[in-house]
């Protein structure tokens, strides 16, 4: 079946359908690794969004159950050059096109990704519209009048407090914004019991528990929407160690006073080469984001950890009175590079002795 797409700059692109036969509305970016296409679609950092996979052959590996960063498939649409139907992995139960239209979710493929790409990069992340039906002057005024949805986190985040018993004395308060499987799995894999929270529990409610520490997760979208989770972290800072990671990274900046802004197209992938500051070494990361740190907008105390080498941006920080941590990337990558698997080891480490068992 024929599909079309549709760019907020008037760009109009034919494919075939290879997912949900529907419409979709998003902001349309692309991600730059060549493999963690599961990992992509179910990644709730991307919600809301169209990827578009710079790796022109997709699903080669197929798909299982196995590799899934959450419940649900988070994009909006999906975009690839050419599609694979028969995957070759002994792990594999199907192939990515069943696995999409299972989960109503719109893709397409037999498109130029390289073009499209080069697009975003030089224009911007900007609105798009898919469908498997003709562009209609109906699609075209609801592209107009298309924004990003405010506080997308509530969406992707839990909606009751639960706990997960770990083998150790660590406790961890985890703040889910749209939390990864993987950081869960890294957090039980050294021990750590974890109370996970929904993204508007008060610091009063997290305070009540008696945790080692804090940890905000990752998520989706502008952190400055996110007004209670941000009114959280003021009310935690000082009182309990607190540790972020991508999104939380963001609030923790804004929570201390600094400032956000919007990146032109992201980083997204996991070949994103990062310097750390303190070792002058460099490590290869996972990233998914759209938002960044001011630079100069952190407040006194505060030294800038980690930085990203392509484009300078920060990448992580630390305020050693207040006792926080974070970084922008995503340090348990999977798969990916394992470059950054210290850096679980490393906070845990500062909460007094800690027997860490696994890394990966």
């Amino acid at each position: 079946m024929k599909a079309s797409l549709l760019l907020e700059d008037g760009t109009l692109l034919e494919g075939e359908s290879i997912g949900a036969e529907k419409t979709t509305l998003g902001e349309i970016v692309f991600n730059t690794g060549m493999t963690g296409y599961q990992e992509v679609l179910t990644d709730p950092s991307y919600a809301g969004q169209i990827v578009v996979m710079t790796y022109p052959l997709i699903g080669n590996y197929g798909i299982n159950p196995h590799d899934v960063e959450s419940e649900n498939i988070n994009i909006s649409g999906f975009i690839v050059k050419e599609n694979c139907e028969i995957p070759v992995n002994w792990k594999s139960t199907g192939n990515i096109s069943e696995y999409l239209k299972k989960n109503n979710i719109f893709a397409m493929c037999g498109v130029d990704t390289r073009m499209l790409t080069k697009k975003i990069r030089s224009q911007g992340a900007m609105g798009c519209i898919m469908t498997t039906g003709e562009i209609t002057e109906i699609h075209i005024n609801a592209l107009k009048n298309y924004k990003f949805p405010e506080n997308i986190v509530e969406k992707v985040s839990c909606k009751n407090i639960h706990t997960i018993q770990g083998q150790t004395s660590k406790h961890i308060g985890l703040i889910d914004l749209g939390v990864k499987r993987s950081i869960i799995k890294q957090l039980k894999n050294n021990g750590c019991s974890l109370t996970i929270f929904p993204w508007d529990t008060k610091a009063e409610t997290i305070l009540n528990y008696k945790l080692d520490a804090v940890l905000f997760s990752n998520g989706p979208g502008d952190p400055k929407d996110v007004k209670q989770t941000i009114k959280t972290a003021e009310n935690l800072i000082g009182k309990i160690p607190i540790f972020g990671i991508c999104l939380g990274h963001q609030i923790l900046c804004l929570a201390l006073g600094g400032d956000t802004y919007k990146l032109k197209f992201g980083h997204r992938g996991s070949n994103h080469p990062i310097l750390n500051i303190q070792t002058n070494q460099v490590i290869i990361t996972s990233q998914n984001h759209g938002y960044a740190v001011t630079e100069n907008s952190l407040p006194k105390g505060a030294e800038i950890t980690y930085i990203n080498i392509n484009d300078e941006t920060i990448e992580g920080f630390s305020h050693k009175e207040l006792n926080i941590h974070t970084v922008q990337f995503h340090p348990e990558a999977g798969p990916g590079p394992t470059d950054a698997n210290y850096i679980f080891n490393e906070w845990l480490g500062m909460l007094g002795e800690q027997k860490c068992l696994k890394t990966t």
